[in-house]
């Protein structure tokens, strides 16, 4: 693929990004006194300022930087842009783990075109790991050391690492779905939102399945992993970046065997 000729300016307004929501997140983290919202109806599906101030610091960088880029956050909404390019960010993804003080919450800033993403940064703030994927980058950047980004290679599903986020998955049948792909691995785990697609990308785990995802939730982490050398799709095959049911796996055979363990 032939580098774009603002990639390195692309990468550094991201790069810009993630430092000014790393300030805005851990300003928060561990707090006794952050105190929730709730956006759900039922149920319970959090928001906290530190949300919101993380979404703001990275738009006023946008708006100073890219103005003409469009924007689409999960806390403020869709903002139109005349360039071609779209700012996809999801300001704590993990709110839930944010609110307990567990760190496998992440902030994602994905880049994305009329073909879906390019660019994509997977930030854990309090680790200090930072995973980049797009654009001529495949890294994470972390305080024990820096390393290249690659998935694992030659693991046959019954040796796999499976992750997801909920036990339920989704619905009943989404459900029934997974845990048919999660009976033929060796090992399944929960729970780790945006973290697990990074441990993906880094060769530690071998698939992740989830659904009910928004375009937020999955263009950055697609971007890192498909960088690493991945497969990102829905659970019939097609693009994944719009959200809705998504599997991402290390190898083209992992990929087809949990595909046609989702089809039933």
């Amino acid at each position: 693929m032939t580098p774009r000729p603002d990639s390195q300016a692309l990468r550094a307004t991201a790069a810009a990004l993630a430092d000014a929501a790393r300030v805005e997140t851990l300003r928060y983290f561990r707090s006794p006194a952050l105190a929730p919202d709730n956006k759900a109806a039922t149920g319970f599906d959090p928001v906290t300022e530190a949300d919101r101030a993380s979404e703001r610091a990275m738009r006023a960088i946008l708006g100073a930087q890219r103005p003409d880029d469009a924007i689409l956050g999960e806390e403020y909404g869709a903002q139109p842009g005349t360039s071609g390019l779209t700012w996809v960010l999801d300001p704590i993804d993990g709110t839930r783990a944010y609110l307990c003080g567990a760190p496998s919450w992440g902030v994602l800033i994905g880049i994305a075109d009329a073909d879906g993403p390019i660019h994509g940064i997977i930030d854990q703030p309090w680790t200090g790991e930072r995973f980049e994927g797009g654009l001529g980058a495949a890294r994470l950047t972390a305080p024990q050391g820096d390393r290249n980004l690659a998935v694992r290679r030659g693991v046959a599903l019954a040796d796999a690492t499976l992750m997801t986020t909920y036990p339920e998955v989704g619905t009943p049948d989404e459900g029934a779905a997974f845990r048919r792909v999660a009976a033929q691995v060796r090992l399944t785990r929960y729970g780790m939102d945006c973290y697990a697609y990074a441990l993906l990308a880094l060769g530690q785990i071998d698939l992740v399945i989830e659904a009910g995802l928004q375009p937020y939730d999955i263009v950055a982490p697609m971007a890192v992993v498909q960088a690493a050398g991945g497969i990102v799709t829905d659970w019939q095959g097609g693009p994944a970046h719009d959200g809705g049911r998504v599997i991402a796996a290390a190898t083209p055979e992992l990929h087809a065997a949990a595909l046609a363990l989702l089809a039933g």
